[in-house]
């Protein structure tokens, strides 16, 4: 007997990574067993050229595969040189570095995923030739004329949590069309790895119903809100107390760090962090309690129970994940752990 074996990787596709998959086929022997690296044609997927193009995809997150169902599996990997080592590409590798620098101060996150659906060239819900009612009914809204999509918005629930991924909720977002999922608390690698796999089944699960998922951040120039990936992170201190929440918060204002994290929050940031639609100018920088119009958010229960988490709400829908919960834990960490807050 055999079964399949999805394995699922990031491309070199830019100014924003593309997901690619294909299908392995191995025997009922590899169950429990280390799974095995496999190669890919690096020419097609611009991340080699034709003369040098064999790479290297290494198994390191693995799932049942809610959509073939059985034994199936999905199979995340990295990308590697033929010689092991990460292709220029790989931003995980970076990420497991400083992840495991600054594991004794136990960082997790949780990432809200916006997106938006297209039917053909128009967002699900938009009337041909012309635009829906202005945003505001929708959000989280209910009903056949402001609510577009929740077959596919259920069904990729309901294979996320076949999968065993950590998704914690759902909600429809502000244009039609348009939704969210979030994934964690999880700690830095797993809600990576986790969100990675949680937009492949996305785009699977829509394929099944014509519809495309997309991830730019403003699918509809205008009125109407960007899509974003607002991130929540804290350490074991931020959990702890409020002189922590504060530190993180003003470590991220610190010098280059503001432009250095806009630069690495996805392609298309200008057009989204405008100081209007719940985003602060991406040029610049600013924390506040209950604001959505901030750089960062600390929630209103945090302040008052005095511990807990921070949002940073610059992020794009097309942020790689790996790139964002590294430069959070990196920044924040290094300054807790300067002001002796771990």
């Amino acid at each position: 007997m055999s079964f399949k074996a999805e394995y699922i990787w990031i491309d070199g596709t830019a100014p924003t990574a593309k997901l690619r998959s294909k299908t392995k086929i191995l025997s009922d022997d590899a169950k429990g067993a280390e799974l095995p690296i496999w190669g890919f044609d690096g020419s097609s997927t611009n991340q080699a050229a034709g003369h040098a193009s064999d790479l290297v995809l290494k198994p390191v997150f693995s799932c049942p595969d809610p959509i073939r169902g059985g034994a199936d599996i999905l199979v995340l990997c990295e990308v590697l040189n033929i010689d092991l080592t990460p292709h220029t590409s790989n931003t995980r590798a970076a990420l497991a570095e400083v992840a495991e620098r600054f594991a004794d101060q136990e960082p997790i996150f949780g990432i809200e995923q916006e997106y938006t659906f297209f039917d053909g060239t128009r967002p699900l819900g938009f009337p041909e030739g012309g635009f829906p009612a202005p945003q505001g009914g929708y959000y989280c809204g209910v009903g056949a004329d402001e609510i577009f999509g929740r077959e596919i918005v259920e069904k990729h629930l309901d294979n996320c949590l076949k999968a065993g991924l950590g998704i914690s909720g759902i909600n429809a977002e502000v244009m039609p069309g348009q939704w969210e999922f979030q994934v964690g608390p999880l700690a830095p690698l797993e809600v990576s790895d986790q969100l990675w796999v949680a937009r492949w089944l996305l785009y699977r699960t829509a394929e099944d119903f014509n519809v495309s998922a997309t991830l730019d951040p403003k699918p509809v120039k205008g009125d109407w809100n960007g899509a974003g990936a607002h991130t929540n992170f804290s350490t074991k201190a931020m959990r702890e107390g409020y002189e922590a929440i504060i530190t993180a918060c003003e470590a991220l204002g610190e010098g280059s760090k503001p432009l250095d994290h806009v630069k690495n929050y996805g392609a298309g940031i200008d057009d989204r962090l405008t100081g209007l639609h719940e985003t602060a100018p991406w040029d610049q920088y600013c924390y506040g309690v209950s604001d959505r119009g901030a750089s960062v958010r600390i929630p209103w229960q945090v302040e008052k129970d005095g511990k807990g988490y921070i949002e940073d709400r610059r992020p794009n829908a097309n942020v790689d994940p790996y790139v964002v919960t590294r430069l959070l834990v990196d920044t924040c960490c290094t300054a807790l752990e300067k002001a002796g807050q771990v």
